[in-house]
């Protein structure tokens, strides 16, 4: 999924050799590398992140790749950009980086800012809004009814998720995960200097890849989330533990567990002089 992800980013950046790429929120380099091996070692990218770790692994990678002498890392956040010249990029990129970011539009303002005239964005976000409004709702339903067995799996279900995504309309709207829809998006851009955009949103209903029940347990579904383990640990009893694992583990060691994901993929172009 994430590769695909990174292939329609790509597609949208219209890269060719000789152009200098920004990729924020790179973390280990994913699209930076797919844009070497599209266009080649005549690019030039600079990849920034506010982790440290992620940069150094990202560097590694670049000299196994073989283009370090083509990258430039930098610890910076998107709302800042330090360290990178106004006007210097033909190209900028991110991939689920606004959904982590508080301040949006000063992020937007600095994506403008580096771009030179002419310069163009391609990004993609995943929207989780409807997710996590759809979850408030299902929290307010069972608080309204009776606990007995009709609805003892699908308590299980609610405690956990509402560890791993906002679960009341006060959340909804203090999170930058869900307190945005691809209209606002769309807001953003055209207040920051990006009067032609073009937003496509994606919705994927799927079957998941099958997975052993560990596997699945010990995979957090988005930076800064618990993984299941540990909600489970933290939220449910031993019995309620059996019981959600129950009622869960077959679907998913089977591939017959289902996933949904909502992504918006945006691409603009800095108006030149």
């Amino acid at each position: 999924m994430v590769q695909r992800i990174r292939d329609r980013v790509l597609d949208g950046a219209g890269l060719s050799a000789g152009m200098i790429l920004v990729d924020v929120g790179a973390g280990d380099g994913l699209i930076t590398f797919g844009a070497f091996e599209r266009v080649g070692p005549s690019i030039k990218a600079v990849l920034t992140d506010v982790s440290a770790p992620l940069l150094k692994r990202a560097e590694a990678r670049a000299v196994e790749c073989g283009v370090r002498d083509r990258c430039t890392f930098l610890q910076t956040p998107a709302e800042r950009l330090d360290g990178i010249a106004d006007a210097s990029a033909d190209v900028l990129i991110t991939r689920a980086v606004l959904a982590h970011v508080t301040d949006r539009d000063a992020a937007v303002r600095q994506f403008h800012r580096v771009l030179r005239p002419g310069g163009r964005i391609s990004i993609s976000e995943p929207v989780l809004r409807y997710e996590a409004l759809q979850l408030a709702a299902l929290t307010d339903f069972l608080r309204s009814r009776p606990e007995d067995a009709s609805t003892a799996h699908t308590r299980l279900v609610q405690k956990c998720r509402t560890a791993q995504l906002p679960s009341t309309l006060e959340e909804i709207q203090s999170n930058p995960l869900t307190n945005f829809s691809e209209r606002e998006l769309i807001n953003i851009f055209k207040h920051a200097g990006f009067p032609e955009i073009h937003l496509e949103m994606h919705i994927d209903v799927r079957k998941a890849a099958a997975v052993s029940w560990d596997t699945y347990i010990d995979i957090a579904p988005r930076p800064g989330a618990p993984t299941l383990r540990e909600v489970m640990a933290s939220r449910l009893s031993e019995s309620e533990q059996r019981q959600f694992e129950d009622g869960l583990r077959s679907l998913v060691e089977s591939g017959r567990n289902m996933e949904r994901d909502t992504i918006v993929y945006l691409t603009a172009v800095k108006p030149g002089e």
